[in-house]
């Protein structure tokens, strides 16, 4: 439920974004100019567009995986939770290691760290568990750091764009030998902007993903630590 509301923001931005663009492009046209399509736009953010162009396209596979591979029954699957939780009431330590082998997931090698330490101190037991929840946790941290990655990347590739235009701009200036039109600046400063406009809309648009992501992250982290304290808990003096 709470993935199809980031999907929703996100199409809403990009309908608004399409809807206020075509205004703008509208209003040009009106007052005499040539409207720019979407195919133009691109294009006059040359190589850098392209590349902030396709930052955005792994940005949104990496989310779509993501959306995926956090899912809670892939790190706590309910049912071997359930046969756990059974396994550990009957005493049946053995077994329970079997299940946490067969299906590794992040709440099973958490809980078998611990299993190979029943009969000594919850002490040990405690470490050992919190030794490989810290590299669990980290593994899921860093498999959604990447999209931060992109969403910190993308400003700067579109402002790197706008000094690789304005630099072109004035070249033209200082390489032309009589006063440059309008027309002939008009290409520098316009890559200038594209690429700006393309990095800032890349980057609002994924740092809610990310957010959505990082506390989700947490929220799992919590609840695996909770569910492996509760099953330990019985070997506390």
């Amino acid at each position: 439920m709470k993935t199809t509301r980031v999907l929703y923001l996100a199409l809403i931005a990009l309908l608004l974004v399409g809807l206020f663009g075509d205004s703008a492009w509208a209003q040009e046209e009106a007052a005499g100019g040539k409207s720019m399509t979407a195919i133009e736009f691109v294009k006059y953010g040359g190589a850098i567009g392209g590349m902030i162009i396709l930052m955005s396209v792994i940005a949104m596979g990496m989310s779509i995986e993501r959306a995926i591979g956090l899912k809670r029954d892939n790190v706590v699957p309910p049912d071997v939770l359930g046969t756990l939780e059974q396994l550990f009431d009957e005493e049946e330590y053995e077994e329970a290691m079997t299940v946490c082998e067969a299906q590794p997931c992040f709440l099973t090698n958490v809980i078998a760290a611990g299993l190979p330490k029943i009969g000594t101190t919850y002490e040990y037991i405690s470490d050992a568990m919190s030794e490989v929840g810290d590299f669990e946790a980290t593994k899921l941290q860093q498999s959604i750091s990447y999209i931060n990655f992109i969403v910190q990347l993308s400003p700067m590739a579109g402002l790197f764009g706008t000094v690789y235009g304005m630099i072109g701009a004035f070249n033209t200036i200082a390489t032309s030998a009589t006063p440059p039109t309008p027309a002939q600046l008009a290409g520098g400063i316009q890559q200038a902007l594209v690429t700006t406009c393309m990095g800032i809309f890349v980057a609002i648009l994924f740092s809610p993903v990310y957010f959505y992501y990082r506390n989700k992250v947490q929220r799992m982290i919590l609840e695996v630590s909770a569910i492996s304290e509760e099953l330990m808990e019985r070997f506390k003096e």
